[in-house]
């Protein structure tokens, strides 16, 4: 028989792990969770964790994913996971807490359609400020037509940085995403003055490049952006920004070496303007309970549009640069605080982005 060395032993090993976590993330696919699994007959441990499936597929800063679960009892606690910071891009965790309340209307909406209410405390505990939210079942109800469109929506839903078509998105789907923000105590302003579109388009071009002469802000967007080939379940693919073959390998590289904010300034600004739909929502007051409800504000308008056909992406470059987010704010005229600047229009189905799974956003294993 072959002696086979015990270094030689421990690199089968390794190689083989390293398959099965490909194997692994290919056979688990969120973006592909059947309605009909859902656990009827499960406790509320079985219920919550299947439910976990929807809340992932929540949209978040640099596809970060910065929640964390608590199943305790009858109710999962949402909390904030301040590891998966952007302290360059997002020093205040504004953009993280956001993050976080679109997870929490993507699992209300799941709550709803299988015939849950959803109770929701938030900021239960003073003394813990990352315990976000307490999620119950509530009572038994039926789901609405609204709700069975916007779950239905959820998996279809991607963050689609390619450019729209100029096909014009219709003045009642846009008053529709204006009272789905208001519903969820944020409001929603569409940019239709073409001379403030493009002083919008502006600001948005100055904030790459501030942002982009920045080390820092350049090192930590570069750590989330993943070669096409690299098996991960969280970050930007480079396929997500349209590269592909063997620029999508340079792509992080390139981003934490170089400053390319006149380059990237040029190609937003034109995304900008070219696009049908400029789109802000904001909060009266600048707290994180204004960021949790932009947040659910923010998941509530991109399925509604979804679910139309309609896709959206972020250019929140102007809101992240505080004096900026000034200039918005003056330029724009609107009470409150900028919380998010969307573009929207119609266009071609791009792939979705990687998603941790349920069992690696739970604080602690399930009894």
């Amino acid at each position: 028989m072959m002696d086979v060395s015990f270094n030689t032993r421990l690199r089968i090993l390794m190689i083989a792990n390293s398959w099965m976590v490909v194997l692994v993330s290919e056979l688990w696919n969120p973006w592909e969770t059947s309605d009909a699994s859902f656990p009827t007959k499960g406790d509320s441990s079985d219920k919550f964790r299947f439910l976990l499936n929807y809340a992932i597929l929540a949209p978040s800063s640099h596809n970060s994913q910065p929640w964390l679960f608590n199943i305790v009892g009858d109710e999962i606690e949402l909390y904030a996971d301040r590891r998966r910071a952007l302290p360059s891009v997002d020093p205040h965790d504004r953009e993280l807490i956001t993050s976080c309340g679109a997870a929490l209307f993507h699992l209300q909406i799941a709550l709803h359609h299988y015939g849950y209410s959803g109770r929701v405390r938030t900021f239960p505990r003073a003394d813990d400020p990352d315990l976000l939210t307490s999620v119950g079942f509530g009572d038994r109800r039926n789901p609405s037509e609204e709700d069975e469109v916007l779950f239905r929506t959820i998996p279809k839903r991607r963050t689609n940085r390619m450019p729209f078509e100029q096909r014009p998105v219709p003045n009642d789907l846009l008053a529709s995403l204006e009272n789905a923000a208001k519903k969820e105590g944020a409001w929603l302003h569409v940019l239709r003055d073409e001379s403030r579109r493009g002083k919008v388009a502006d600001l948005v071009a100055e904030g790459d490049r501030v942002q982009m002469a920045s080390a820092s802000f350049r090192r930590e967007l570069a750590a989330w952006i993943h070669p096409n080939r690299v098996v991960s379940h969280d970050g930007m693919p480079a396929y997500s920004m349209g590269m592909s073959g063997f620029g999508s390998g340079l792509a992080p590289l390139i981003v934490r070496t170089f400053d390319v904010g006149k380059g990237q300034a040029a190609k937003d600004r034109q995304l900008a303007t070219g696009s049908p739909v400029l789109a802000l929502i904001g909060s009266e007051t600048d707290a994180p309970s204004d960021w949790l409800d932009a947040g659910r504000a923010l998941a509530h308008v991109l399925l509604l549009a979804r679910a139309s056909e309609v896709w959206a992406s972020f250019l929140n470059q102007p809101i992240e640069v505080p004096e900026l987010r000034t200039k918005l704010r003056n330029e724009l005229n609107v009470g409150g605080f900028p919380q998010l600047l969307l573009r929207m229009g119609y266009g071609a189905d791009v792939k979705p982005t990687p998603r941790r799974t349920p069992g690696e956003i739970l604080m602690r294993p399930l009894r």
